[in-house]
């Protein structure tokens, strides 16, 4: 801790609010959200397809919209968007604990995912121009900040849950509205990426265009998509995984799945980002990352019949593929910024993260489809050889684009100079 500490006050004032105010906003989201589908279904008694639609339609505002929030952050600058989004969090969260309608309650969804499309990218743009040259330092100890909300929001839910699901909603709201508040007072404006080198371009859909018309930038976007369908797998194969084989106590793993994978992160971040600065550049650091990331699934496919096998082997997984995900996250943050040649940061991690959301969506729906068709015990290794598979091929494109200099600072765009 002390280490995280010191790390944290290297950095400017402006960077350290970031990393807290990202901690607490995954203090309150993961306090509420992993409790919303019971309390839709149970206490309010909606169908099966109707928490399905409040659902993903958080999704579908935040996912889909991200593209949205960033170029909003380019052209009206950085601290707007992370107000307004943690604004509407606080009554997208409020209105969750407190309507019982369905029109009400998809209008609270929709503004809680829009506000994460509104301050995500935004975050990330102003944090990668705080911290200059010290980006990867710095999105390695965001992550720690990152990761620690993930890992005590359910837990603080839970115990408030004990009283009311309402006075968890009000609490969630409650942290964002003063979130609102210390943005308001202590987060210095800056303005968006559209500054400097040459003139802005004019108008949004110049703005789309230049983005999309940036190659290398596309190309690493959809060779990293496999990263984020593995990750993913903790929510999706690793708990269908439990389930089936330890039946009952499937639910206590995937919990116990989740803190090993969050406290590998908070515990080890920053000496494996450190480690890998020192030994590694960083296409070779996000190339053997990825490499870890889907050779974390090969245990499962080796484990024998057994409850306790199974149980060794999801905790191999998840321990290879957080160790894995760790030594990415950092340099992949710096590398969207490098590409982008540190023009429209946030529109181009806005797009980013559309294009990770799409592919994380395809890629559930074949691991659920082959998950279905190796519906056997002993045919189940096909769903992990086709996850390392992906983790591999993920590996050798990014591998690809940096032997061939793709992966290095891109030349100003014609239309700039």
């Amino acid at each position: 801790m002390r280490h995280l500490w010191r790390q944290t006050r290297s950095f400017p004032p402006a960077v350290r609010l970031l990393m807290a105010n990202q901690f607490a906003i995954n203090l309150a989201f993961y306090m509420l959200m992993p409790y919303l589908a019971a309390h839709l279904s149970g206490s309010l008694g909606l169908a099966a397809w109707a928490v399905g639609l409040v659902l993903g339609v958080r999704n579908f505002s935040q996912q889909g919209m991200f593209l949205i929030g960033g170029t909003i952050a380019d052209r009206l600058g950085y601290k707007a968007p992370i107000m307004a989004g943690c604004l509407l969090r606080t009554v997208g969260f409020g209105l969750l604990g407190w309507v019982d309608n369905l029109p009400a309650l998809i209008a609270a969804s929709a503004a809680t995912g829009f506000a994460g499309a509104l301050f995500n990218p935004a975050v990330r743009a102003y944090l990668a121009a705080e911290a200059g040259e010290r980006r990867v330092d710095a999105f390695a100890t965001f992550n720690v900040y990152y990761q620690a909300g993930m890992l005590l929001g359910p837990l603080v839910g839970l115990a408030l849950l004990a009283a009311d699901f309402r006075l968890v909603c009000t609490a969630a709201a409650a942290i964002f509205a003063a979130l609102t508040l210390l943005q308001w007072r202590a987060l210095p404006a800056r303005s968006g990426s559209t500054a400097g080198a040459g003139a802005a371009p004019e108008g949004v859909l110049a703005q789309w265009r230049m983005v999309v018309a940036n190659r290398p930038f596309l190309l690493f976007a959809i060779a990293m998509i496999g990263s984020y369908v593995l990750t993913f797998q903790v929510y999706l194969a690793l708990p269908l995984e439990a389930s089936d084989a330890l039946g009952g106590h499937g639910t206590a793993v995937t919990s116990g799945l989740f803190v090993i994978s969050a406290a590998i992160t908070v515990l080890g971040q920053l000496r494996l980002t450190g480690w890998a600065k020192r030994h590694w550049s960083p296409g070779k650091a996000m190339v053997r990352g990825l490499a870890a990331m889907g050779v974390a699934f090969l245990p499962l496919a080796l484990t024998p019949p057994g409850a306790t096998a199974v149980l060794a082997g999801l905790a191999m997984a998840v321990t290879l593929l957080s160790l894995g995900s760790a030594v990415v996250y950092p340099f992949e943050m710096d590398t969207v910024v490098t590409l982008c040649g540190d023009r429209l940061v946030a529109t181009h991690y806005g797009l980013y993260n559309t294009i990770s959301g799409l592919g994380i969506t395809v890629g559930n729906l074949a691991t659920g489809a082959l998950w279905d068709l190796a519906e056997r015990p002993d045919a189940r290794w096909l769903v992990w050889c086709a996850l390392t598979a992906t983790g591999l091929a993920c590996a050798a494109s990014v591998a690809a684009l940096a032997r061939t200099g793709r992966l290095k600072a891109r030349e100003p765009h014609p239309a700039l100079l």
